[in-house]
């Protein structure tokens, strides 16, 4: 892909945003979609590397699950369908992945457990533990005990700053849109796609803060934010088309699915100063 060998990647890092995985017109999960996922990501495995998912949509399930028609904007009601969700939503993934006699686990962050040098180390050693035992870690922000301050606000920055922690070589980001543009393409007939970005830096103001979705929080702001935390940290990121969820074999198979921000390791950077900006 791009001249950048995907097969031999080591360590990866998948994020699904809510609105791949459930239903549009409900907020309800879309079953057909999470197998295929599954599937994708078991085959991964089997391919011998280290899996990580980091999964959005609990938030989305709960608010299904009591009947609530948006999204909530309060915190409190936003926790209580992040705590009914999140247990139906990872109750489907354990029996998908039991199919396939894949072992998965869960893991709950939040920012705090980033900026703390113990928990971060503790954290650290939970995955590496994990993929030491062959397990598909399954990664949420932990919205029931979050608060805005200590919230990553964003499953796409979360998704980057864990694989800067466990020290992934490939980020891919199933969004809603085919990659990067040269401006918003649902308004501009002539926005140019982007296929490659050697230095983020270029592209810092090609960005919408807007997501398409009221299932979600990430706009492509956030999107290049986690491109910006996953190249310094030394990983090729992808943005890819959750719709076509065979785009992740497609990217592994080095054929050309979204847009490759290339990594640009930089030691004299702290990731987690990222989030600040």
């Amino acid at each position: 892909m791009y001249g950048h060998d995907f097969k031999e990647k080591k360590r990866v890092i998948v994020k699904v945003g809510s609105s791949t995985i459930t239903h549009e017109e409900t907020g309800n999960i879309d079953y057909t979609k999470l197998e295929r996922l599954v599937r994708q990501l078991v085959d991964l495995r089997a391919q011998g590397k280290d899996v990580c998912l980091v999964s959005s949509g609990a938030v989305a399930v709960g608010r299904y699950a009591i009947g609530l028609k948006e999204r909530p904007q309060d915190l409190a009601t936003k926790q209580a369908c992040a705590s009914i969700g999140q247990a139906y939503l990872m109750s489907v993934y354990q029996k998908l992945f039991s199919e396939y006699n894949q072992k998965a686990g869960q893991v709950l962050i939040t920012k705090k457990t980033m900026t703390d040098p113990e928990s971060r180390a503790n954290a650290r050693n939970t995955f590496e533990q994990l993929f030491n035992l062959g397990v598909i870690p399954v990664v949420n922000e932990n919205d029931t005990v979050a608060t805005h301050e200590i919230q990553f606000g964003d499953n796409d920055s979360l998704s980057a700053i864990v694989a800067a922690l466990v020290k992934a070589d490939a980020l891919i980001l199933l969004s809603d849109i085919d990659g990067l543009y040269t401006d918003d393409p649902n308004s501009n007939p002539n926005a140019e796609f982007v296929a490659v970005v050697d230095n983020i830096d270029d592209v810092a103001n090609m960005a919408s803060s807007d997501s398409s979705s009221d299932l979600g929080t990430g706009g492509m702001t956030a999107k290049l934010r986690a491109a910006q935390i996953a190249t310094f940290s030394g990983a090729d990121m992808v943005i890819t088309n959750g719709a076509h969820i065979g785009n992740i074999h497609r990217i592994f198979e080095n054929k050309d699915k979204g847009t490759l921000f290339v990594a640009n390791k930089r030691d004299d950077v702290r990731v987690l100063d990222l989030l600040e900006d």
